[in-house]
């Protein structure tokens, strides 16, 4: 019987090499990855057990999340397919283009897996964003044309990837030497291409927005950015500013706080200019630079019920001060008052005293009859995304305000790209769409999440079975009746 390498192999070490390319590329990313890891340590050290309250320091150190941006639906399916083959799945849906300053004409989810064994395993997840060509208050319908047939023309990843990570999906894995095949392939995928830049048609879409020129403006796709996780993100910025590194201005997410981290704190170092060739109107090739990658930053907390996201949204715009009095400071409390989730299980050896246990939550934390686990949030916040993407923009873009918003939204996003990724035929037309599911997700491990496409379910899903997640997102849904 052939060895099997699988799908968490494989996303390992795609996480692996991805992680050593981006570092030959943004050599600031390893000085990134090198400060996290000390400021991990030390916390280790200081804090002890409680430094693993939400992950082994292992899974942390491990930890990345990357992002990529694609321009059409297609290119959307296919970079599905290829995740596919990782273990990973779509998870969340995010519109960042009402974002107040600068223009993100984009919508996005997250590639992830979602089961407990397999994030404790590795949790390598990638932020991929859609360029909404057809939203007007961006793209009139003149560049809409010449912006979808520049799209249409092109080719992100080869046939032999698609092909390769359609077995790797159907077979949960791939031999060693397809599973080496398909590594390379994947990780030269998103490498920074040498060709030229079309300068004109690059600096056209720049003038509405950078992030809509750096998808759309380029013949490739390449890797925006690669995150690592901290356990202390104020003392990395402080670290990292100290190091002379240009830092955005601020730490995204909820404010500096006594108490449990909650959701997401993000923060990165600004955009570098990095050399590239331009193809100039004449056909000559000059040499001159672009900033549209950085490296970002990630310290992540536990997960909010709907009560508790209601709550942080009302704050999110408050100073800590406000945090401090109407936000509470300890897990006892978000479990008590529902704000957060956590698994519980019997505490061991309680003493037996005769007591019988009480009814409720609160009593049953407080008279030491169950122990709360926190659930780690395994995804993003849009508000903290699109501040992230402003803050490496060169410039705000432009934005018709008078112009009515195309209808870009999870239901739209859902129904379009469920027809199968297409190696053989990769411009066929988008036809028999199912209706799409969300993925599932778990509810009776301790290491789990919530998924924001859902968020009525709160984690009473029962979880769904391997087949039928990811698949269902590409293959037509069986009749009923």
């Amino acid at each position: 019987m052939v060895p099997v390498v699988p799908a968490w192999r494989l996303r390992a070490a795609f996480a692996r090499r991805l992680s050593a390319m981006y570092g030959a590329e943004v050599p600031a990313y390893r000085t990134l990855v090198q400060v996290a890891g000390r400021v991990n340590d030390g916390v280790l050290r200081a804090s002890g057990a409680a430094a693993e309250r939400l992950g082994s320091i292992e899974r942390v150190t491990a930890e990345r999340h990357g992002a990529i941006r694609v321009g059409t639906l297609r290119e959307l399916r296919q970079v599905a397919q290829v995740f596919a083959a990782l273990g990973m799945e779509p998870v969340g849906f995010y519109d960042l283009r009402d974002a107040p300053d600068g223009a993100v004409p984009v919508v996005s989810t997250a590639f992830r897996p979602v089961r407990a064994e397999e994030l404790a395993r590795n949790p390598f997840r990638v932020f991929t964003s859609l360029l909404t060509t057809g939203d007007r208050r961006f793209f009139d319908a003149g560049l809409q044309a010449r912006l979808e047939g520049f799209l249409a023309r092109r080719r992100l990843f080869p046939p032999e990837l698609l092909e390769l990570a359609e077995a790797g999906e159907r077979e949960g894995g791939l031999p060693e030497e397809a599973a080496e095949r398909f590594l390379t392939l994947a990780v030269a995928a998103f490498e920074l291409s040498p060709e030229p830049v079309d300068r004109a048609w690059y600096g056209e879409l720049a003038r509405v927005s950078a992030v809509a020129s750096d998808i759309g403006g380029v013949a490739s796709t390449h890797l925006n950015h690669l995150t690592p996780r901290v356990l202390d993100i104020d003392e990395l910025y402080r670290r990292m500013t100290d190091r002379g590194i240009a830092m955005i201005d601020r730490i995204q997410g909820p404010p500096l706080r006594e108490g449990p981290e909650v959701l997401l704190r993000q923060t990165s170092f600004r955009a570098l200019a990095e050399p590239r060739a331009f193809r100039e109107p004449d056909g000559t090739v000059t040499r001159g630079s672009l900033r549209v990658r950085f490296g970002e930053v990630e310290a992540r907390g536990v997960a909010l019920t709907r009560a508790g996201r209601a709550l942080y949204d009302e704050l999110a715009a408050e100073p800590a001060g406000v945090w401090a009095a109407r936000f509470p400071r300890t897990e006892h409390e978000l479990a008590v008052e529902r704000l957060a989730f956590f698994t519980y299980e019997p505490v061991a050896g309680r003493p037996r005293d005769g007591a019988r246990p009480p009814r409720d939550l609160a009593g049953l934390l407080g008279g030491g009859w169950l122990a709360a686990h926190p659930i780690v949030h395994e995804d993003f916040l849009p508000r903290s995304a699109a501040g992230i993407f402003r803050s490496n923009l060169d410039h705000a873009g432009a934005r018709d305000a008078g112009a009515r918003a195309t209808a870009y939204d999870r239901a739209w996003l859902a129904g379009r790209w469920n027809g199968r990724c297409t190696t053989r035929s990769p411009s066929a037309p988008l036809s028999r769409i199912p209706r799409w599911r969300a993925p599932c997700t778990p509810s009776t491990s301790r290491r789990t999440s919530y998924d924001p496409f859902d968020r009525a379910a709160e984690h009473r899903r029962p979880a769904c079975p391997r087949r039928g997640r990811v698949a269902a997102l590409r293959r037509p849904a069986p009749r009923r009746g």
